[in-house]
């Protein structure tokens, strides 16, 4: 038998053979049943839905159907700017004739809460525009949706989970103005006759049974489950006796609830990020480079997407400073079916009412489509309608009226590419709240001193595939909920159940189908950061959709075919969702500066320039939809302070 006949079997074992398209989301009954299940959309633009390219694959279905992840028309648009096509003003470009008072750049929960802010402190009479690249809104908190047997069942593109906060602060009031009511965030009882086992309620927290991996990498063939804690029962890892000794002695000495410094900004913490984490971790816990690199990355880096070879060790605890009530996986995580595309929901909802028909109830917002007309309709704005949202709008060049004059300028051009057309428009002021890596390209009079900040930052890719199964009795059967591995794509799935108000489904157990979402950072321990970056993110372009999908395949059955798991059979659905930039990398200096030079996040945030001013995560330093409402607020806060008058 040839090399090809022997591929050809092995793909036909993993399912390569039925590549999933439209008719494995859907059957005969559910177009018949499409009102129910998807809202307003009619059977005809149902079989319409996503696209089935080599690099992009299928998009699910509902709003997010043509919107998984950087797609590779999204991707083309971008590289655009990336290779000079905009470096001088296009002489073909449209004047729309509109003049808004706040031109947003960025759809994102930065900008959508850019907007929101502008709404509702500007005051009547003022008018703003949001302009998204993407089909749809929502940046990286987006879902995706699958039919799976007559159930729909959603999954985060990106964005995961929100804490609760303390009830009189200001992301409190935030979620209170958008009506989002923790109170009905009650989840999926256990709905099998099999003994329970404990399930979390977001696809990153495990409180469950979990198992750990070994398989080739650790010299495993085939590999080898071991149940319970790593940390806390090291002793049958296949690892070396030096690394297990390590392992014992750190056993029970995780990292400490107490900060180790008194407030943001003081020695302790400058100290924390003149340093990497591993150097932090080498010198002040202890542990060895191997171990760390071993089973710490990314783990330590996770939030991050890199290593922590080359992460600021006050990554460690940024997130500690956006206080929450309660941070424990189980009782203070919750989390939407599809991840924070509920919070930019409830903020276009909020934003634009009509924008999502119905009242606005967690249910409705959830359940109910989107109105794409609503968002940007045609004809002049009126003070009941004081914002829009233009979707497909690719921004190329942010310019005051008089280059290297925003003092003089009484305006910003703001041009951007859509459905093949070049198009521009007038600003009283911008808010530019996408990430660094266009920022500092499209803001094309951006002086010497925000472009040297600006090119401080890095950033790296994450793809994050969701894999629709039938059952996940394959995990039941292991005794486990959760699993962990240290090698091929992603380095754990979880089992978790979702909010009532998101399904018919009220109960779950392991013959549910559910959604496991698998996170692939690309770390390479021991490259400079920016290497790293780039080099991520030439693997993620430059594997095809029928690869990723070839070795998620492979990979799930080594680790689960003993317990009955049939790739061919079981898997119902698979989406990429591929981000060139997710994460913001901050290096050693980046929280607090070094050198005596202030820190580059610093120079963006303190005013605008001109009529500019910049909101994204970035600027924030930590990779959370808290950051990104309050970035996105205090931009225009600075815009309604210094320009608008």
């Amino acid at each position: 038998m040839s090399d090809s006949d022997g591929t050809k079997t092995q793909d036909k074992v993993l399912g390569m053979d039925s590549r999933i398209r439209r008719r494995d989301f859907l059957n005969s009954t559910l177009l018949a049943s499409g009102g129910l299940l998807l809202g307003n959309a009619f059977p005809r633009q149902i079989l319409a839905e996503g696209r089935d390219d080599d690099w992009t694959g299928p998009g699910g279905v509902g709003d997010y159907r043509t919107s998984n992840g950087n797609t590779a028309e999204v991707m083309n648009a971008a590289h655009r700017i990336r290779d000079h096509a905009f470096d001088s003003p296009p002489p073909d470009a449209m004047d729309t004739g509109e003049i808004f008072d706040c031109v947003i750049v960025g759809g994102g929960v930065s900008g959508l809460g850019a907007a929101l802010a502008f709404k509702t402190q500007g005051g009547d009479g003022l008018k703003c525009l949001v302009l998204e690249n993407h089909p749809m809104l929502g940046g990286e908190a987006r879902r995706n949706e699958f039919v799976v047997d007559g159930q729909r069942l959603m999954a985060p593109q990106g964005a995961d989970h929100f804490q609760i906060p303390y009830p009189h602060s200001f992301i409190a009031r935030f979620y209170e103005m958008i009506g989002l009511d923790l109170a009905e965030f009650k989840y999926q009882a256990w709905g099998s006759s099999l003994p329970e086992i404990t399930l979390g309620r977001t696809f990153e927290a495990m409180p469950g049974p979990n198992g750990t991996w070994f398989g080739a990498k650790f010299g495993q063939k085939p590999g080898i489950w071991l149940m319970g804690s790593m940390a806390h029962n090291p002793d049958n890892l296949p690892v070396p006796p030096a690394m297990r000794a390590e392992l014992r002695r750190r056993r029970g000495r995780g990292r400490s609830s107490a900060k180790p410094y008194d407030y943001p900004g003081d020695a302790k913490s400058r100290r924390l990020d003149s340093m990497t984490i591993e150097q932090h971790l080498i010198e002040d816990r202890g542990l060895t480079q191997d171990v760390i690199r071993t089973f710490m990355t990314p783990g330590e880096g996770g939030g991050y997407g890199l290593g922590p070879d080359v992460l600021s060790a006050y990554c460690e605890y940024a997130f500690d400073d956006l206080h929450c009530l309660d941070d424990s996986s189980e009782t203070g995580w919750q989390a939407f079916p599809g991840g924070n595309e509920g919070i930019a929901r409830h903020i276009v909802k909020t934003l634009i009412p009509d924008s999502i028909p119905g009242p606005k109830t967690l249910e409705a917002v959830c359940r109910n489509n989107v109105d794409f007309t609503a968002l940007d309709p045609p004809g002049p704005m009126d003070n009941d309608r004081p914002a829009r949202v233009r979707l497909g709008a690719t921004v190329v060049r942010v310019e005051h009226e008089h280059p290297g004059q925003p003092d003089k300028s009484g305006f910003v051009w703001i041009t951007y590419t859509r459905e093949g057309k070049v198009y521009r428009l007038r600003a009283r002021s911008a808010v530019v709240a996408g990430g660094c890596w266009t920022t500092k390209r499209i803001v094309r009079d951006l002086p010497a001193s925000h472009l040297e900040a600006y090119n401080q930052f890095y950033r790296s890719p994450c793809m994050v595939m969701n894999v629709a199964v039938r059952n996940w009795m394959f995990l039941y059967k292991l005794g486990i909920s959760g699993a962990s591995w240290y090698e091929g794509l992603g380095s754990f799935v979880c089992v978790h159940k979702v909010p009532l108000f998101s399904t018919d489904q009220k109960t779950i157990g392991p013959e549910s189908p559910t959604v496991l979402t698998f996170k692939v950072l690309y770390c390479y321990p021991g490259l400079g950061i920016e290497e790293q970056g780039n080099r991520g993110r030439a693997e993620l372009l430059a594997t095809s959709f029928r690869e990723y999908e070839r070795q998620i395949r492979e990979q799930m059955t080594d680790m689960f075919a003993r317990t009955g798991f049939d790739a061919r059979r079981d898997i119902a659905g698979i989406i990429l969702n591929r981000w060139g930039h997710a994460y913001v990398n901050p290096q050693p200096g980046f929280f607090f500066g070094k050198d005596g030079q202030p820190a580059p996040r610093e120079i963006l945030r303190n005013i605008p320039f001109g009529r500019i001013a910049f909101a994204n995560t970035d600027l924030g330093g930590a990779a959370d939809h808290k950051v990104a409402i309050i970035e996105g607020y205090r931009a225009v806060g600075q815009i309604l302070d210094r320009v608008l008058t």
